[in-house]
């Protein structure tokens, strides 16, 4: 890959790459005090070229496909949403700005409802799934991660940068019942020429008291491991670390659909910045699955010391490439399973 810088809004846009994706997630609050947590991604992959068997027989060179979640942190209930290509609205991609209008075509005639990504001046974010409608106000600079944008991971490299604190306000939907909500929310964008497909990674999206926010993982292909650490201050200012250390405190949680095991409560730590926290879920059953793809994608809360001062705060783990024990044979019948759910709805 040819590096260049990013350029904003430009870069905001879709990439002549194998694979990108458009990431948010957030925390929510309602006025009674209920607690909830989202998460919608977008993705765009060049079929040819990635390696996701669930795609593999589509007849398509560039796929797009959708992943969401929303869950009840005060009633612990979780909620996923997959849509295994996404078709998208002859004007997507049409505007100066990123806008996006897609829809899951198994949904059923009549019975689908559309999905958004849009942005306007600021940046603002407008973000439409079939359970919340959410307005995203960017609070502070973007962060580039590594600095430039431009992280290199071993021989896999990729364009990335975040909004880190967007404040939100909106509405989800639990059943017929609407519900008004506010909170703070996380943006990512990135973009890279190379397939991920067998790829392990475990990041956690920070979000402070202090009004800090950090992004952290730990990168493994094969037995190959590399660290990122971003961090954006008070103040705007961003530093950058390599010496993060991830430390597993837990004996794992194992799924009931794919025995997959996921470490839950973990050690934070960047010396070089004074950091360090301890993490664990809000919610357990947090676990995404795509086909052959399984990943653990769910609420965290932290606690701990940055520069000698106490903290707290809430973000988000993601957890990617966990072994599993679940069969072809399963995973096709859950995902005709899931086709035949959301065309009944």
């Amino acid at each position: 890959m040819k590096i260049k810088p990013v350029i904003l809004p430009a870069d905001g846009m879709p990439h002549k790459c194998i694979v990108e994706w458009w990431y948010y997630n957030g925390l929510l609050e309602a006025e009674d005090g209920r607690r909830f947590a989202y998460m919608m991604c977008l993705f765009k992959v060049d079929n040819k070229k990635v390696s996701v068997p669930v795609l593999r027989r589509l007849p398509f060179k560039t796929v797009f496909f959708t992943h969401s979640l929303l869950s009840d942190i005060t009633n612990q209930k979780f909620d996923s949403s997959i849509d295994y290509f996404s078709v998208m609205s002859k004007d997507s991609f049409s505007r100066e700005l990123f806008y996006a209008n897609f829809t899951n075509p198994l949904a059923g005639f009549g019975k689908y409802v559309n999905s958004a990504i849009e942005e306007s001046i600021g940046p603002v974010f407008h973000l439409k799934r079939e359970n919340f409608d959410l307005q995203l106000v960017s609070k502070k600079p973007v962060l580039l991660e590594d600095g430039t944008g431009y992280v290199k991971l071993h021989e896999r490299d990729t364009y990335y940068y975040s909004y880190t604190n967007l404040k939100t306000e909106g509405v989800v939907l639990l059943g017929d019942k609407e519900i008004k909500v506010k909170g703070k929310s996380w943006m990512d964008h990135q973009w890279a020429d190379n397939k991920w497909g067998q790829d392990h990674w475990t990041w956690f999206s920070i979000q402070l008291d202090n009004d800090i926010e950090l992004v952290c993982c730990e990168y493994k292909n094969g037995d190959k491991k590399d660290y990122l650490g971003s961090i954006i201050y008070a103040d705007g200012h961003s530093e950058h670390a390599k010496d993060v250390i991830l430390t597993p405190l837990d004996k794992g949680w194992i799924s009931n659909k794919t025995k997959a095991k996921y470490n839950l409560v973990w050690k934070i730590e960047i010396p070089s910045k004074k950091i360090s926290l301890q993490v664990a879920p809000e919610i357990k059953n947090q676990e995404m699955v795509f086909g052959t793809i399984n990943y653990w994608e769910g609420p965290m809360k932290f606690e701990g010391v940055v520069d000698g001062v106490q903290v707290q705060g809430r973000g988000f783990l993601e957890l990617v490439g966990q072994p599993i024990q679940y069969g072809a044979m399963q995973f096709t019948t859950q995902i005709l399973k899931n086709i035949k759910d959301k065309m009944s709805l």
